[in-house]
């Protein structure tokens, strides 16, 4: 069923297959993808188009190192491979070789949607462009991410998510004063920039119902994170403040950062005058309510050092759990600070069950992150376990009406 088969060409990349069977109306997508890795943002965005509930039921990368397609090593048993993607079959297939750019053309022909992340010549190079494409599917839509655009002075250099982290400014911002820039401890780039790659072939999907014509949509890394920034960018744009690091306190709004209890450290995030009377009020201040240097966001802002040293002066008298239950007791927002073993033994967390027990054909009984949007109607499961390299490449091929002796040519040749 097409609603339930995801493949990868010429990519190694293990994952699980969730079932959208009879949920929505199939779209399928062919995801084409570079060298060394299966790399973050192409997987990110085939697993936001899953989660969309509608699409990602062919699923289709080639692999691009430097300027040729190879085929790439990749471990297919790695925490981070099965971790990163959620709903892959695969097809492995050389990509330099004319007869795998006839096969993955074999695949786009009856493909709503392309996904790629090569350097903005490769696909010209290829012909796989969505210009070649589209003369042929004109209601192809078809998605590309890259480092730092298709076009312009930089467009041709590797993008990495580190790069984009830095160049975007983020770093500038991450981390404590006079400590250097600090880069965030996920993929952020490579996560936004696949998360708005299919946020935007959903749009291209939703016109195309209403015109019947695909098109060509692309967002990078940079661009990703530039908008991530949010109201750091307005700081500049708009009041030509140059944001910087703030630690973990809020640039703008104390207190609302973190704090340290008796037994270890929590959040705390205070907003708007009521809620800082309240927090206050249980903390046993109330005069800091009336104090000229505390009465008004402004006031605490410039001097957030000394009142986040009163607040942690107070909190050290109890532990976290007692704080946790009066702050929320009295409305106002905090929480534990956990370490990823800690964030699944939390009971809310547990009651969400984000986790789910799978079975993998090639590793035994596995537990899995799921997804984090509930569709109550019409609900996804895992349907299929993660393949080891090429497991379904000869399946694959026999679905797109090649023979025996045509498998056997191409396998000789060193195609798939």
């Amino acid at each position: 069923d097409p609603a339930q088969t995801i493949y990868t060409f010429a990519g190694a990349t293990p994952t699980y297959l969730l079932n959208f069977t009879n949920r929505f109306p199939a779209a399928e997508v062919i995801r084409l993808t570079t060298g060394y890795r299966s790399t973050p943002e192409i997987l990110f965005t085939a697993n936001a188009l899953l989660r969309s509930n509608s699409l990602g039921h062919e699923l289709a990368p080639i692999n691009d190192h430097g300027n040729q397609p190879v085929l790439t090593e990749y471990k297919t048993d790695g925490q981070e491979a099965v971790g990163i993607t959620n709903q892959i079959t695969e097809l492995i297939s050389q990509g330099e070789k004319p007869e795998g750019i006839a096969i993955l053309k074999r695949l786009i022909a009856s493909a709503d949607v392309v996904v790629e992340n090569f350097r903005p010549d490769v696909k010209y190079r290829l012909g796989i462009d969505y210009e070649t494409l589209s003369k042929d599917h004109p209601g192809l839509v078809y998605a590309s991410i890259s480092g730092f655009g298709q076009s312009g002075p930089l467009s041709q250099r590797p993008g990495f998510d580190q790069i984009a982290q830095g160049m975007s400014g983020l770093m500038s911002v991450t981390g404590k004063a006079g400590d250097g820039p600090m880069r965030v401890g996920i993929p952020i780039a490579d996560l936004c920039a696949g998360i708005f790659a299919a946020q935007g072939v959903l749009v291209a999907l939703l016109e195309r119902d209403a015109s019947g014509k695909g098109q060509w949509l692309h967002t990078s890394l940079l661009e990703s994170m530039i908008y991530m920034m949010d109201f750091q960018n307005s700081r500049w744009l708009i009041d030509g403040d140059v944001p910087t690091q703030a630690g973990n306190y809020h640039p703008t709004s104390i207190p609302t950062g973190v704090y340290k209890a008796k037994d270890g450290y929590m959040n705390i995030a205070v907003f708007g005058s009521k809620i800082w009377e309240r927090f206050c009020d249980i903390l046993g201040a109330p005069e800091w309510v009336t104090d000229e240097r505390y009465k008004d966001k402004q006031g605490r802002s410039i001097n957030r050092d000394s009142i986040n040293a009163e607040i942690n002066r107070r909190l050290a008298a109890q532990d976290r759990a007692y704080w946790v239950e009066r702050f929320n007791e009295g409305g106002v927002a905090c929480g534990l600070i956990n370490d990823v073993k800690g964030v699944f033994e939390e009971p809310q967390v547990q009651h969400l069950g984000i986790v789910k027990d799978v079975v993998s054909l090639h590793h035994g009984p596995q537990k899995m992150v799921g997804q984090p949007v509930q569709l109550t109607r019409t609900p996804s499961t895992i349907a299929r376990s993660a393949p080891k390299r090429g497991e379904h490449s000869e399946e694959i091929l026999r679905e797109i009406g090649l023979e025996a002796g045509e498998l056997a040519s191409l396998k000789a040749k060193g195609v798939y």
